[in-house]
């Protein structure tokens, strides 16, 4: 099993996570996204990690959730342009997989294309129906 990429955030990471998450539209503006890193450190049932590629690397992006009973919402997810492809957030979702491994993980409008596709994904590497000839 692979280390776990994804670090709780704190405050001292205020500035980088407000960053990540101004590169989401609904973000872009101070207040917004001050709401938003908010409602992360002070509401219980919401978190945000930073993510990272390697275990010595700087962060290259966030993934904040909404934690319900047996459920994960994926809220945001929002990575560093040079690093911000399919499977760096496969792997995001992956690493969130491990930190919550009885949950079921959803996403909001605008993330469940992603968690739907890798669940998809996942589900084809369990099956095998991915092997290579």
């Amino acid at each position: 099993m692979e280390a776990i990429m994804l670090v709780k955030y704190k405050r001292d990471y205020q500035k980088i996570a407000m960053g990540f998450l101004s590169f989401l539209p609904d973000l872009d503006n101070l207040s917004n996204l001050k709401t938003e890193l908010n409602l992360y450190t002070e509401d219980n049932d919401h978190a945000l990690f930073m993510y990272r590629e390697a275990p010595t690397a700087d962060f290259s992006g966030v993934v904040g959730i909404e934690a319900s009973g047996d459920s994960i919402l994926v809220r945001h997810l929002s990575f560093s342009p040079s690093v911000r492809s399919r499977a760096t957030e496969f792997q995001a979702l992956d690493d969130l997989k491990q930190l919550y491994p009885e949950a079921t993980l959803m996403g909001t409008l605008e993330t469940a294309h992603l968690v739907v596709d890798w669940q998809r994904e996942r589900k084809e590497q369990a099956s095998g129906s991915d092997t290579e000839a």
